[in-house]
């Protein structure tokens, strides 16, 4: 086990995933700003009332972007690995910010071409249903799953899972059958609301010849 900073967030973050971050607690711009000075890593559990600090992801401070002049900060992250969070302390040692003993998660990044090009298949099919016309960039190389996750309508508690999957073919196969489930609910709520838009509207129809 080795001991991190912490910076628990209600967001659950990927390994590539790039972050924005605003910083304007003191605890958590002493955090940036040792990041900066002594180039460490600091690890972002996700936290809901109803889940336990465990799992996360660490990432690394990419650019402070903006400080203003009352110390708030704008600043750029990226994930890099997920981890367990084993022991959870308020206070890093000698530090305002919180700390944890985490374990580095094993996981591979190694899929299936076949599976990646169904779930491109299936994304163009959600994306059709529900007018979206901006294909992610990402989509058009060999994406590894945790790149997209925040991209196929995954719920929290989903994305908390997906997290903790090693296998990148196993993730792969996760997201094919959430799309499976969600694509038919797309596009029926998606039949339901033209069909609301035409309630009124004059309509040309054949009665049955009778």
């Amino acid at each position: 086990m080795k001991l991190l900073p912490m910076f628990p967030l209600e967001i659950v973050v990927f390994p590539y995933e790039s972050l924005n971050l605003h910083i304007f607690e003191p605890r958590y711009r002493e955090l940036i700003e040792d990041c900066q000075n002594q180039d460490i890593q600091f690890g972002i559990p996700y936290y809901r009332s109803d889940y336990a600090l465990k799992f996360g992801t660490i990432v690394s401070l990419q650019k402070v972007s903006r400080t203003y002049s009352d110390g708030r900060m704008d600043v750029k992250t990226r994930g890099i690995r997920p981890f367990e969070l084993k022991r959870y302390v308020k206070t890093h040692p000698g530090k305002s910010y919180p700390g944890g003993y985490i374990e580095e998660l094993y996981w591979e990044t190694e899929g299936r071409d076949y599976l990646r090009s169904s779930i491109k298949e299936k994304l163009s099919e959600l994306y059709h249903f529900m007018n979206i016309h901006k294909w992610p960039k990402i989509l058009d190389k060999n994406f590894v799953t945790f790149e997209i996750a925040h991209k196929v309508g995954f719920s929290k508690s989903q994305e908390y899972e997906f997290l903790q999957i090693a296998s990148e073919t196993d993730r792969q196969q996760f997201m094919i059958d959430h799309l499976s489930r969600m694509i038919p609910m797309i596009k029926q709520a998606e039949e339901m609301r033209q069909k609301v838009q035409m309630n009124g509207h004059f309509k040309e129809i054949t009665p049955p010849n009778i």
